[in-house]
């Protein structure tokens, strides 16, 4: 492949408007720039239905929604690539057709943070009294939360971070009085938010398929912007993304199924995969945890967890959540 037609041709970007999406996107043109120091692009955002919907995203038919419009732009060649959060993308249906994901940017720290209020006394989640509420968009989050502390009450919130930050401060009036919000920690760094939490552990809370992630769509077609965004593709990502994908399609879950998966590799290069599948309340559950022993495919590796998921159980857990 070539991208010899690069940066005569101006690389047209997809990708949702809210401020973390933009910042996102100017990191992948900082990263394409050290390859291609005078690329030109255009950033057309999108400010997709599931961004404006303030309810159940199942409601508008899942995760889904943050993907199609743009994808649809990118099959159109309205844009030439897109850039998606992986833990957006769905796991139980195959890309659009044509489109391919070129790249995978290297994974920050994928760990959630639990954030307090201004002038809280609180800095653990230990410290939270019975009844307490905790702000989370997540089915996943709450499941983990609920499994961990059952006398705890999880309310849904949406909206961009700097929108759910002035809610748990109290800026923007909810119905409730919040205790602490949970968040992506990888986020707050992308936008610069220093703000002191506590950072919840693996064993406390784990990640979302993908979590972290971006994702570097574009047409299949399309070889020269393929190659282009090749040059910054990081392959232990892409492997460890590969594994836990296969997972989620093995299990089929949908939006409203509390699914986590973390795959990491060691030093000598073998992956281990741990995957987790919730009830709503987080009071059943499967857990399975596999090595990659042999350093082989990392899809066999995310078919033998999901099969042992769905030996104990996963199938009827994800059966039994309304969607």
């Amino acid at each position: 492949m070539t991208t010899a037609e690069y940066p005569a041709r101006t690389l047209r970007i997809g990708t949702r408007s809210s401020p973390l999406a933009l910042a996102q996107v100017d990191m992948v043109i900082a990263a394409l720039r050290e390859h291609v120091p005078d690329l030109v692009s255009e950033v057309v955002p999108v400010t997709t239905e599931a961004d404006l919907w303030q309810g159940d995203l199942a409601q508008l038919g899942g995760k889904g929604l943050y993907t199609k419009q743009i994808d649809a732009m990118l099959q159109a060649g309205t844009v030439d690539m897109a850039v998606h959060c992986v833990k957006d993308v769905p796991g139980d249906v195959p890309l659009p057709k044509g489109l391919v994901f070129a790249a995978y940017m290297e994974r920050p720290d994928v760990r959630d943070v639990l954030l307090f209020p201004e002038g809280s006394e609180y800095r653990t989640l230990a410290d939270l009294p019975p009844g307490a509420v905790i702000l989370s968009s997540a089915v996943r989050r709450k499941a983990q939360i609920l499994r961990a502390r059952p006398d705890l009450k999880v309310v849904r919130v949406r909206g961009a971070v700097g929108s759910r930050l002035e809610k748990l401060d109290g800026v923007k009036k909810i119905d409730v009085h919040a205790d602490g919000m949970i968040l992506a920690a990888a986020g707050l760094a992308r936008l610069g938010i220093e703000r002191p939490g506590y950072v919840l552990g693996m064993d406390e809370m784990l990640p979302a398929v993908g979590a972290g992630v971006l994702g570097l769509e574009c047409r299949q077609e399309d070889h020269a912007t393929a190659a282009l965004l090749e040059k910054i593709n990081h392959p232990k990502t892409q492997r460890e993304v590969t594994a836990e994908r296969v997972l989620l399609h093995h299990l089929r879950g949908h939006c409203n199924s509390p699914i986590a998966a973390y795959c990491t590799t060691e030093a000598d290069g073998q992956m281990s995969l741990r995957g987790m599948v919730f009830d709503r309340e987080g009071s059943k559950f499967a857990n399975a945890m596999m090595r990659d022993e042999h350093q082989g495919d990392p899809a066999v590796l995310g078919a033998r967890v999901a099969a042992e998921l769905l030996r104990q159980g996963a199938r009827e857990i994800i059966a039994g959540i309304p969607h």
